[in-house]
């Protein structure tokens, strides 16, 4: 069942899959085209426009729909199965005896604790979530296969649909592949964290970590590392920046000729560095650099190390689970132990509603007496500049008289403006005042751990679709009552 479930998804995904590799080889016949050299050619290509409509709305949109399909197909039907059989299974194999039924039970807790251990730091780093798919279920296959528990009273044409089942999740166990063979040549690293995919797509590079897209080569990343190092009333001495990414932040601080540590949960991701930056390799072997695999927030808690400038710039979504604890207010006491008195801290909010929008604000400006905002779009994207003493307004002129000269080169590596001082114009521009998401919701309280608002959206998404949510909190009300 398993292997037919997956199987299925995998199968449309290649249908997918084939007709862009089509697309791409159709404009870019080279074996070592990049997605650049094939946008041009389609750029050229008399019929542009049709292909872009195409490819943006027709593609996009199936393979958006198909992607969020997915987990529907693939858990939610197993999950409810194996939820009403385990019990089923032991009722019929204890038969009424309390001590059968507690040895099955406590072997089904010896397997859900051994088998992700198993899986998460031996087979899925090695050989990937397919063929771990098709071992964990192989023996079931062959199980369900032996005469000897086919019940006797089973028919000729029962069993031949048996072996015709069998037969098909063997042929499509082969058919089938891993999630990333959907994309046009990705580079992918395992391990016992996550699966790490690096790819190229239209729009530009991609990092995927666990199939979610954290970030782009985009500008702001550099104006995370470069606004606040120039901010700075002294001349910097070291940075932290939690979160690598794609390392643009990073790699940034480094051009600043100054120590500065990276933090990364996921250890592959460092690993994908040169992937978006040509230079990596060189930047990681800088005496400069630092690279660190641990949780951001444990690292803080462990390092007697102070710094001039933190960076954060926490995985999206914002709704993740634990994602609060790169907001908190709590996280805010443990940055204050560790920034310098005039240190300052940067902090990103890539989206989010306005109730989340209003906590992590808050939850700032009850923390540090000095705030300053920054929004890049039109509704979304806020950088947060905070520090416990005043934070200096200055020019962009002033700013860049700040900025060593490899750090002005690696500010308008892809600039806004032409010129390095008009880049710095176009953010100094975006200031906004905090006032304007405190107001978002002037009731909320700030982020806490204890209250993640950002991770419980579904009565609000809800609520803002026209959907009324008092039924359905009064029944969970009801449930609770004895």
């Amino acid at each position: 069942m398993p292997i037919m479930m997956q199987a299925a998804c995998q199968m449309s995904a290649r249908l997918l899959q084939q007709s862009v590799n089509a697309a791409f080889r159709y404009f870019a016949p080279e074996p070592k085209s990049t997605a650049g050299t094939v946008l041009t050619k389609i750029l050229k290509s008399s019929q542009s426009d049709q292909l872009s409509i195409y490819f943006r709305s027709s593609f996009t949109q199936s393979l958006k729909s198909f992607t969020s399909l997915r987990p529907l197909i693939g858990i939610v039907p197993l999950s409810m199965i194996l939820g009403f059989i385990t019990p089923m299974l032991v009722d019929r194999w204890s038969n009424g005896s309390p001590d059968r039924a507690g040895t099955a039970y406590a072997a089904n807790v010896v397997g859900c604790i051994l088998g992700p251990l198993l899986s998460g730091f031996l087979l899925l780093p090695f050989l990937g979530e397919h063929w771990v798919t098709c071992i964990y279920a192989f023996p079931w296959l062959a199980l369900s296969l032996n005469p000897k528990w086919l019940r006797a009273g089973v028919g000729r044409p029962q069993s031949i649909v048996a072996y015709a089942l069998a037969s098909m999740a063997l042929v499509v166990a082969f058919v089938g592949d891993n999630f990333e063979s959907q994309f046009w040549e990705p580079e992918v690293r395992r391990d016992n964290t996550a699966t790490v995919v690096a790819i190229t797509t239209f729009s530009g590079k991609q990092l995927l970590v666990n199939g979610v897209g954290m970030t782009s080569l985009n500008p702001i990343t550099k104006v995370m590392a470069h606004l606040p190092m120039a901010l700075l009333n002294h001349t910097p001495q070291n940075s932290l920046n939690i979160c690598f990414g794609m390392g643009t932040t990073f790699r940034s601080l480094v051009s600043w000729g100054v120590p500065a540590t990276a933090v990364e949960l996921v250890p592959s991701v460092p690993h994908m560095f040169s992937y978006y930056h040509a230079d990596g390799a060189k930047v990681l072997q800088s005496p400069f650099a630092k690279v660190v695999i641990d949780d951001g927030r444990r690292y803080l808690e462990r390092t007697t190390e102070q710094y001039d400038v933190i960076t954060i710039d926490p995985p999206p979504p914002i709704e993740a689970a634990g994602s609060s604890m790169l907001y908190s207010k709590e996280f805010y006491v443990l940055i204050k132990q560790r920034l310098r008195e005039d240190g300052i801290l940067q902090q990103w909010l890539p989206e989010g509603d306005p109730v989340v929008r209003s906590a992590v604000a808050r939850a700032l400006y009850e923390s540090f007496p000095y705030v300053r905002v920054f929004q890049y779009y039109a509704e979304f994207g806020f950088q947060f500049i905070a520090s416990r003493q005043p934070i200096p307004n200055r020019t962009s002129a002033e700013l860049l008289q700040r900025m060593p000269e490899a750090a002005v080169r690696d500010l308008v590596e892809w600039p806004f403006r032409p010129n390095a001082e008009g880049e710095l114009d176009f953010v100094l521009q975006k200031e906004i005042s905090i006032s304007k998401l405190l107001d978002s919701d002037p009731n909320q309280p700030a982020m806490r751990d204890d209250h993640p608002v950002n991770e419980y959206v579904i009565l609000r998404r809800l609520q803002n679709s026209g959907f009324r949510k008092d039924a359905l909190v009064a029944w969970y009300e009801h449930t609770k009552k004895p």
